[in-house]
């Protein structure tokens, strides 16, 4: 009878024992000072205690472009930029990000099924109009301070009015363009 299967089976054994007695040791010998705040700050960085409060994010108002905007350059920016997180079929499913048929002119956070940030909660009782959304997809983490969308955004006003154009094909019923 060979010895050979339990000569392997000790062999694993007694390296697992070894380097769990290692990072043990090492654990006990080396303990980093964890800092008290971080090295880096990604982001803003956080307003000063008494400090005022920093002016609101602000974009230039999309409505005077909205007349002339281009609903099939809008649809080509959503399908390279958005579709990877976000679904447009009316009754989609929710992908990474909520489904947006209908996004123009509904309240904010009400997509059944879909975990909002506490951010965006907090702004439930408010409605997604063409400015709204405006001022959410050129920098969304500047817009909403604590989203969870992980999207740079479209620095470009022609851009965001073509794509505001076309989320505005995305209803049953589109609200009207805002007056400029």
């Amino acid at each position: 009878m060979s010895l050979e299967g339990n000569k392997a089976f000790a062999a694993i054994l007694t390296a697992g024992v070894v380097f769990g007695v290692a990072g043990f040791i090492g654990s006990v010998v080396v303990s980093p000072h964890r800092l008290e705040k971080p090295a880096i700050q990604i982001g803003d960085a956080p307003a000063e205690a008494g400090a005022a409060a920093p002016a609101p994010y602000e974009v230039p108002p999309v409505a005077s472009l909205l007349a002339n905007a281009n609903a099939e350059t809008g649809k080509t920016l959503v399908q390279r930029q958005c579709s990877a997180c976000h679904v447009f079929e009316n009754n989609g499913r929710n992908g990474v990000g909520p489904n947006l048929y209908g996004i123009v002119g509904r309240h904010h956070a009400v997509e059944p099924g879909f975990n909002y940030s506490p951010a965006n909660k907090a702004l439930a009782d408010k409605v997604w109009d063409y400015e709204a959304i405006n001022r959410f997809i050129s920098a969304p983490a500047k817009a909403m301070p604590g989203t969870r969308m992980a999207y740079a955004g479209l620095s470009s006003p022609q851009q965001r009015a073509d794509v505001l154009a076309y989320l505005r094909t995305l209803s049953d019923n589109p609200p009207p363009l805002p007056t400029p």
